[in-house]
């Protein structure tokens, strides 16, 4: 994209700091290249300091600016216990996985191992969610699934109509079987859905036709509207804030005319409360380095302009 020659360049983006606060550097060197140092030294610079530079050349715009007549969104957490077959399987496998990255780590192979382990931590994930998503012939329960169970029928008692978002298909597939032995009608959107059935779905949702729509968090992050919906479950954590508010993105969006309640499911003391906890940190870098607010080139102080410049 720096290739390309222009006399005028814009980014416009919903998510400029995704993963890192490198991926701001790399927006600005495509439209103002050489504003900011090299990239080694922006990374190890101070957040004040970055948003002080780059904050002439920021217009950020929050949903509730734009939309005045957008309802509210409620956010809430809801924390579940594993049972204790998911306990003993969960403690298992987290000394498992603490000895081989401690070793790892030791050895300096912590880059070689790091597939091995991230596969670890999505293990443990995976047993917070529901054992039998990796393990065989599981034949116990699961603390989150019955709190997600109790959640649907009391909110369908209220006269809700949800969307579940999850990143495991089989989980989908576990929660779809839930739902036909309660009786309770959904539709399902995942990877592999073709393009045509997911607007179609999307528009029976949406008229009112079944209360529950099961959605693969990735397949439905983005594009879809289903502002028929009044609840959203995030089920499983993401590690990616951005990605979370994509999905929660789909009934909190123009045209909505209920508050949208968003409920993210946490087992308590698992590693989804650190997942949650990194989520926080990465919100709070965001909302540090690109401030909400308009900040014309006109407003400059002199000051302003010496960091610019570097004078």
């Amino acid at each position: 994209m720096r290739q390309i020659k222009a006399y005028r360049r814009f980014a416009l983006s919903g998510t400029p700091i995704e993963n890192s606060i490198g991926e701001l550097w790399s927006i600005f060197q495509v439209i103002l290249p050489g504003q900011m140092p090299a990239q080694k030294e922006f990374r190890q610079m101070a957040h004040e300091k970055i948003a002080s530079l780059t904050k002439p050349f920021i217009l950020r715009r929050l949903k509730g600016d734009v939309l005045k007549e957008l309802p509210e969104k409620i956010e809430t957490v809801s924390v579940s216990e594993l049972t204790k077959e998911q306990k003993d399987l969960y403690v298992g496998y987290l000394r498992k996985l603490q000895q081989e990255t401690a070793l790892s780590l030791k050895e300096n192979s912590f880059q070689e191992n790091r597939m091995k382990i991230l596969a670890g931590l999505t293990r443990l994930r995976q047993i917070c969610c529901h054992p039998s998503l990796f393990i065989e012939n599981y034949e116990g329960d699961s603390g989150k699934l019955s709190q997600l169970m109790e959640t649907v029928q009391t909110a369908m008692d209220n006269g809700k109509r949800m969307l579940i978002f999850s990143q495991f298909t089989s989980m989908h597939e576990i929660i779809a079987s839930k739902l036909q032995e309660a009786g309770i009608e959904y539709f399902y959107l995942h990877g592999q859905t073709p393009s045509k059935e997911r607007v179609e779905m999307s528009e029976r949702f949406n008229q009112g036709e079944k209360p529950v729509f099961l959605i693969s968090l990735k397949a439905g992050g983005t594009g879809l509207n289903l502002t028929g919906a009044d609840t959203v479950i995030l089920y499983d954590l993401w590690w990616n804030p951005a990605v979370e508010d994509q999905a929660t993105g789909r009934a909190h969006r123009f045209g909505q005319k209920n508050v949208v309640q968003v409920i993210r499911m946490i087992t308590d003391g698992t590693i989804e409360e650190k997942i949650f906890e990194l989520q926080q940190k990465k919100r709070a870098l965001i909302d540090k380095v690109i401030q909400p607010g308009e900040t014309m080139l006109s407003s400059l102080s002199e000051e302003d302009i010496r960091e610019l410049l570097r004078i």
